[in-house]
């Protein structure tokens, strides 16, 4: 029995003879007569027949004929072909072929491997322009985040806003971020809302963020809840929390222990709070117990209730030395209490002798709280690195206890900063504490940029560690914690 293709081996160089015996089917044996004949239609039709019984070398094969003789959709096939295969160059040399006719795939693809693989920008961007104008969604949003990547925001806005127009909920999302940055809070509303009622959970949840952020509860509350629905570990704890400062102990419980349940490590902790206050203490216990090993106040709040509810002065000692070793001011204090009763000595812990810089044990503002998810997330969107949010919270919250409640920085000059101004706030700081003016100021630009995004770039990893450092001396060097 002769083979397909074998006669044609030497009027095609070049082309695997495909190992597949005569067709039986009438059909195929007609279209192998046809493509053999010169029929392009035929020959790709072929190539999709080997394609679907994994005749790789067949479906090339025919592809190969088809497209040689002008067959727009076998150039594309042989393109992914060569890609699956990891033949690079040809698979580009396909694409480019389909892509000069028009072809809206084809010139994604293209452009795709272009960047990918040869880190050719201006030929990628060419390409995807190309397929985005003929309407690929898809190339639409790459070409977006590659103009983001270049520094070109007008781009960015226009192609994200073509992908999202067109229905792509993520471009949608990212322009809601690009407002945000902007400084344009009715952009990125707009935008969230656009991809929350798509279906988009993270869009929702940052549409929560920042109604929450602008005190509008009773919406960020709708969105927080539609974010849940998806199963979105920050929504359900901002439900929690939100629930606890109504008093709403049983809906803030059942909150929290979803969200541990979806991914949120801090929920774990305030899931014992909760027990706790329902006075729930075996599983206060097992909560805490979950949450010590790496949160200090978790830890913290477990060596209190094992020494108040089972006199159990080892195991506090043990989760007391865990916090204080993260700098929990609280934790140092009863370590130093405990450890005499078992007759050991304070000056024998190490984590005594030289603390850690201090832990920010002070409850969150929720709108400080949600202003720095928020910066943390614009900065993750794209992959890059980023602070914590409780770094964050620490710098907004430090400024406000320093500058917002005189009656508790006892100043030597005796005076606050109310009495003196609002507009000499850092001399003041600077003249009570020692601490550089410069570097207090750049601690309120920190503060101004996390509470009004757009008056200047979010902070870096780099710049939030050097301010967490101001703000850690300035509270010790005022006697605050």
């Amino acid at each position: 029995m002769t083979l397909v293709g074998a006669t044609e081996a030497t009027a095609w160089p070049g082309i695997p003879v495909p190992r597949t015996p005569e067709p039986l089917d009438p059909a195929e044996a007609y279209l192998v007569d046809r493509a053999r004949d010169g029929d392009r239609d035929a020959a790709h039709r072929l190539g999709r027949l080997c394609a679907e019984r994994d005749d790789r070398l067949g479906a090339r094969h025919w592809w190969e004929r088809a497209a040689r003789a002008g067959n727009v959709d076998s150039a594309y096939n042989l393109g992914l072909w060569h890609r699956t295969h990891g033949t690079t160059e040809e698979a580009i040399g396909w694409f480019e072929l389909a892509a000069g006719t028009g072809d809206a795939d084809a010139a994604t693809n293209l452009a795709s491997l272009l960047l990918e693989r040869r880190g050719d920008i201006d030929g990628a961007r060419k390409w995807f322009e190309q397929a985005a104008e003929d309407g690929s969604r898809h190339a639409a949003r790459r070409l977006a985040l590659l103009c983001e990547d270049q520094g070109d925001g007008m781009g960015a806005r226009r192609w994200h806003f073509r992908a999202a127009v067109d229905g792509d909920l993520r471009s949608a999302h990212d322009l809601g971020f690009l407002g945000y940055a902007a400084g344009d809070e009715a952009e990125a509303l707009h935008w969230w809302e656009y991809a929350a009622r798509g279906g988009h959970a993270e869009a929702a949840y940052h549409m929560a963020l920042l109604l929450h952020a602008v005190r509008d509860e009773k919406g960020a509350e709708a969105f927080y809840r539609l974010a849940a629905r998806a199963d979105h570990a920050g929504a359900a704890f901002r439900l929690g929390d939100m629930a606890l400062c109504r008093g709403d102990l049983h809906t803030a419980r059942a909150c929290f222990e979803r969200a541990t349940q979806t991914g949120r490590p801090d929920a774990r902790r305030m899931a014992g709070l909760v027990c706790a206050r329902m006075d729930d203490k075996p599983a206060a216990a097992q909560w805490y117990g979950q949450a010590a090993a790496d949160d200090p106040e978790a830890a913290f709040r477990f060596g209190l209730l094992l020494v108040a509810d089972h006199n159990d002065l080892k195991g506090a000692r043990h989760w007391f030395r865990r916090a204080a070793e993260r700098g929990h001011h609280g934790a140092m204090v009863e370590l130093r209490t405990l450890l005499p009763l078992l007759g050991a000595s304070p000056e024998a812990e190490e984590c005594l002798l030289d603390p850690a810089p201090p832990y920010w044990s002070r409850p969150a503002e929720p709108e400080q709280a949600a202003r720095a998810e928020l910066a943390v997330a614009a900065a993750r969107r794209r992959g890059d690195s980023a602070a914590e949010p409780a770094d964050l919270v620490e710098i907004l919250g430090t400024w406000d206890l320093v500058t917002g409640d005189p009656a508790a920085v006892a100043s030597p000059l005796g005076d606050g900063p109310d009495e003196v101004g609002p507009a000499d706030t850092v001399g003041w700081l600077a003249r009570a504490s020692g601490v550089h003016r410069v570097a207090i100021e750049h601690l309120g630009l920190v503060r101004a940029t996390l509470l009004r995004p757009g008056t200047a770039p979010l902070p870096t990893p780099a710049e939030v560690e050097h301010v967490l450092g101001t703000a850690r001396d300035l509270r010790s060097r005022l006697g605050l914690r």
